[in-house]
Formats: structure tokens, C-alpha cells, sequence
């Protein structure tokens, strides 16, 4: 059985100061590598769990976001295809009050055909106003709902808005403009097309809005729990690297002393040499 090494009391306290030295520099090193003070739960329990539960919301959320992204980008494509829908049936209109202000049967019959020509396109493009595919003014419109947070208790429902010529009421055929009484018709539909029209950019337009004002909201509630996440476990790198410099002074004033009391030791030994 090999015989048991006895330190003495000097150099036994100054390997038990080196040896926490060394701790407390791997750990200052890692926390520079991976900039993290709080890396697990044995580092700070309780540091470590309230960070990942603010991480946890943030990253749903961020979910939320990209679905309140997709939102504002179907709004958009149903707000751009009610302003062309409103350049056609305005050009419409223009048609109308031309057929009226002429006498001419042949340019009347060609005139109509080009009313009925608009309306066709009109339905066209009504049906062509989707996004990621939900269509608001088609002439069987999408709804859209967006939730605002993870349990869904905060969210907005956009109704879809039936911007073809039925849903217009511009639909009635009109064979001809032979008479007064069928521009006249066609008139008073397409004025009010168009304040329908008007109506439904006006309530797109504020859905917009809101869904704006709340993706703006979510990114910043985003930016709070990942910020207040890491106050938690993020390293104050200045700190850490002055740490790390105070620590290295430390092992080699430790390393120095350990020296110094096997000197001790040794001049000692000497005196019975």
C-alpha cells in the first residue's frame, strides 16, 4: 500500500486557491465564448427558466407576426383590385355619359358592347385579387381573421366585400344604348358602384390600418422579451474580460505563492541535509 503524501498547511491553502482561480476562469472563458452568464439552470435556476418563458412568448409571437404580415399583404391585393375595379367602372361611366351625348344609333350599339366589354373585366379582375389564396372581392368573397396573441382572445375578422358587377349591381344586360332610358339606367348603376366602391377601399384602408398599427406593436413586444431575456443570461463582455484579466493576475500571484512556501519548505529540509 503506498504511503500517504501530507501537504502542509501553506501549500495546501494555496492549491485550494489556485484550484477556485481555475474554476473561476473556465467559467469567465466560457461565458466570453458563448456570451451567455446564464447558459442552464445550474448556472441560475431561476434566471435561466424566467428567460426562456419570455423567449417562449417571443417566438410565438413572432408566429403571430408573420401571419399579421400575410394579413396586411391580402388586404393590399383586395385594396389595389377595388382601385382598378374603380378606374374600369368609372371608364365605364365615361362611356355612358358619351353614348348619351350622341344621337347615333351605330356609335350607341358600339358603345354598348364596350360597357358590356368593361364588365366582363371587371368580374376578371374581381376573381384575380388574391393573395396566398384568399380573395376579398371575388364575387365569393374570403374572410380574413388575424389573431393578435397566442390564446386567439384578441383578433380582427375582415369581412370579404363582393366587388363583381353582382355584388356592384351593374350585372343587368344592356343589349343597346338605343334608348335614353337604358343609359340613364346604366348610369345610376355605375354612380352607385362607384360610392360602393369608395365605401369598401375606405374599410379595407382602416383594417389596414390596424393590422399595421398591431404588427408594429408585435415587433416591439418581440424586441421587450428578447431584451428582457437577455438582461437575464446575456455576459457583460467588458466585464467578463476584466474578470478574466483580474483572474489570470490572480492563478499567476497564486502560482508564485505556491513557490514560495515549497521554498519555505525545502529551506527547512535543508537544515537537517
Amino acid at each position: 500500500m503506498a504511503e500517504r503524501i501530507t501537504l502542509s498547511a501553506g501549500i495546501r491553502s494555496n492549491l485550494l486557491t489556485l484550484n477556485r482561480t481555475s474554476e473561476l476562469a473556465d467559467r469567465t472563458q466560457d461565458r466570453l465564448a458563448s456570451g451567455l452568464k446564464v447558459a442552464s439552470a445550474l448556472d441560475d435556476a431561476a434566471a435561466f427558466f424566467a428567460a426562456r418563458s419570455l423567449t417562449n412568448r417571443a417566438d410565438d409571437l413572432l408566429g403571430l407576426k408573420d401571419n399579421i404580415d400575410q394579413g396586411i399583404s391580402t388586404l393590399a391585393a383586395a385594396t389595389n383590385g377595388i382601385e382598378a375595379i374603380t378606374q374600369l367602372v368609372e371608364q365605364a361611366k365615361g362611356i355612358a355619359i358619351t353614348a348619351k351625348a350622341t344621337n347615333d344609333t351605330t356609335e350607341r350599339a358600339s358603345l354598348a358592347l364596350q360597357f358590356n366589354a368593361l364588365r366582363v373585366q371587371i368580374d376578371a379582375l374581381s376573381n384575380d385579387a388574391s393573395f396566398g389564396g384568399t380573395n376579398l372581392i371575388s364575387n365569393a368573397p374570403d374572410n380574413l381573421a388575424v389573431n393578435f396573441n397566442e390564446d386567439g382572445s384578441s383578433s380582427l375578422t375582415v369581412l370579404g366585400i363582393d366587388s363583381s358587377t353582382t355584388g356592384l349591381g351593374i350585372s343587368g344586360a344592356i343589349v343597346s344604348f338605343s334608348l335614353d332610358a337604358f343609359i340613364d339606367i346604366a348610369l345610376t348603376q355605375v354612380n352607385n358602384a362607384i360610392t360602393t366602391l369608395r365605401t369598401s377601399a375606405a374599410t379595407l384602408g382602416s383594417n389596414a390600418t390596424v393590422l399595421q398599427t398591431r404588427l408594429n406593436f408585435t415587433e416591439d413586444l418581440v424586441n421587450t422579451l428578447q431584451s428582457g431575456a437577455g438582461k437575464l443570461t446575456l455576459a457583460d463582455l467588458n466585464e467578463e474580460s476584466a474578470n478574466l484579466l483580474s483572474l489570470e493576475t490572480r492563478e499567476q500571484l497564486g502560482l508564485n505563492s505556491l513557490s514560495l512556501a515549497a521554498q519555505s519548505e525545502q529551506s527547512i529540509l535543508n537544515l537537517f541535509s
